[in-house]
């Protein structure tokens, strides 16, 4: 299954700390995932992409991020090497792929919306999804992987999809409103598995990502983040942590899956839980109140069923069942 990273930071940060250098960078999860349990299709193989924002603005250059992709796999791409060698930022969206939506094509490659899961029976909905997006956008929709189209939902959702900023606020809105269009839609198809929804995305200020799933008795796929001062490497071998010199946030980190071995170093997001990091780099943690939630008091919420994210490779293996319970592999 896909795993994503975001890095945002006060400070730019050299893309090789993130992607290449750390023992467990997003890289090496892509062949080597810790908390993969599926065993079926146990790399993420299936392209990759970076976008990042440059650390000094050059009106030559303009306000928009630079992203890179390709379809062979991260830990074998030398450019990509060499890219996160040279480049420093303080915005960075990462994600490598594991293919079940789409065919493998640089069209079909994140991070234009990072999402780690799957939208069930996506070929039902996509006609009546198609119909709500406005023509501008609908045209601007280069893949047809469900995490594409529900970007393009997402943007329809904005206020003006081509202000040159928003607020969190409207960030985080028109991301509730995306999940309750999908959860309306896939109602009215009568389909009833559920729906992984782990999203992402940034306007180069504030940051929203998503740990959901429309569920009330199955756990969604893991969602981390870690926040500190600075993230250093402390042990040669791409030994890095998390360090906290203040109460100041300087560094803030989100991720499918924690890229150090330091267990003090990362909290899990709640299942049905929204994470919004603000431009002044404050990181809020929003319930997502709709008829899948379950609030912390309620015993149930503490006794979610690991089995559907489980079985996709989408959950920490402490929390999994023996590997003979996973259902299906997606991406």
């Amino acid at each position: 299954m896909c795993r994503l990273l975001i890095y945002k930071g006060t400070e730019p940060v050299q893309l090789a700390h993130l992607l290449t250098r750390p023992a467990h960078s997003i890289i090496n999860q892509a062949f080597d995932s810790r908390l993969r349990v599926d065993m079926r299709r146990p790399i993420n193989g299936d392209g990759f992409g970076v976008g990042w924002y440059d650390s000094v603005y050059d009106k030559d250059l303009g306000t928009h991020p630079c992203i890179f992709t390709s379809i062979t796999p991260a830990w074998n791409n030398v450019n990509l090497t060499r890219l996160a060698e040279k480049i420093k930022s303080p915005l960075v969206f990462a994600h490598v792929r594991a293919t079940t939506a789409g065919s493998l094509s640089l069209d079909n490659c994140h991070p234009f919306f990072m999402h780690n899961g799957s939208i069930e029976d996506f070929h039902k909905i996509k006609r009546r999804l198609q119909a709500l997006i406005p023509d501008d956008i609908f045209d601007a929709v280069k893949g047809n992987t469900d995490s594409e189209w529900s970007f393009a939902l997402f943007l329809s959702k904005l206020p003006d999809a081509n202000a040159s900023s928003f607020t969190h606020l409207q960030l985080q809105k028109a991301m509730l409103d995306t999940i309750a269009t999908l959860n309306q839609l896939a109602e009215d198809a009568e389909i009833t598995q559920p729906s992984l929804m782990n999203f992402c995305v940034t306007d180069g200020e504030s940051v929203v990502a998503t740990r959901y799933v429309s569920s009330r008795k199955d756990e969604a796929a893991s969602l981390w983040f870690s926040s500190g001062t600075t993230f250093s490497e402390y042990a040669d071998g791409g030994h890095y942590k998390m360090s906290k010199a203040d109460k100041r946030e300087n560094i803030i980190m989100i991720a499918s899956e924690p890229l150090t071995f330091e267990k003090a170093d990362w909290m899990e997001v709640k299942t049905n839980y929204m994470i919004v990091v603000t431009p002044k780099m404050n990181v809020l943690q929003i319930p997502i109140k709709d008829k899948f939630y379950m609030p912390p008091s309620d015993p149930a919420s503490r006794s979610r069923e690991v089995d559907l994210a489980a079985g996709k490779g989408l959950l920490a293996a402490r929390d999994v069942r023996p590997v003979g319970q996973v259902v299906q592999a997606a991406a």
